[in-house]
């Protein structure tokens, strides 16, 4: 009976070192600003989707392609409308505005955000220490910010909109 308990016991143990090892190992998913042209946003990862419920599956969207933000894919073309592009003390930011039609998201979505905080899991802006992201198609507004001082990077304000995390200009 013990050598049955023991050999039970030990077959757990490989199944238990089999899975961890065989798990997937997802890379971190990285968002960018390098400059006024080239920048990222994270969006839902079909058209369509909604942004806060996909908060914990965005992946990142850029203007173009940049080595900062491996295999992301390309925004739309028209999605984005006007960019205002700021550097400041600690922080590099981009607000504007979107037409979420051309990525097939609903005028009535209010948004939501992305944030190094956890959503996407283990997302990260190239080069910051922090990052926050708000996309709101109900209003046409998209806002990011990435940060070299975590100070400067408010991530606990989602439900207020991008006009009050990331003050800026969004004509």
């Amino acid at each position: 009976m013990i050598k049955l308990i023991n050999l039970s016991a030990l077959c757990l143990l490989l199944a238990a070192i089999i899975f961890v090892h065989a798990a997937p190992i997802n890379p971190p998913t990285i968002t960018a600003i390098d400059n006024s042209t080239v920048y990222c946003l994270f969006l839902p990862p079909q058209p369509g989707g909604d942004i806060a419920s996909h908060e914990n599956d965005a992946v990142p969207f850029c203007t173009q392609a940049t080595p900062n933000a491996p295999n992301a894919n390309i925004l739309p073309s028209g999605f984005i409308v006007t960019s205002h592009y700021v550097v400041g003390d600690g922080f590099v930011q981009v607000t504007g505005r979107i037409d979420g039609s051309k990525y097939n998201l609903s005028s009535t979505d209010m948004g939501g955000q992305y944030d190094s905080v956890g959503a996407p899991p283990g997302a990260t802006c190239a080069g910051s220490k922090k990052f926050v992201e708000l996309v709101e198609p109900a209003d046409g507004f998209f806002c990011i910010r990435c940060c070299t001082d975590s100070s400067k990077c408010n991530t606990g304000k989602s439900t207020e909109g991008c006009n009050t995390v990331i003050p800026g200009d969004y004509t």
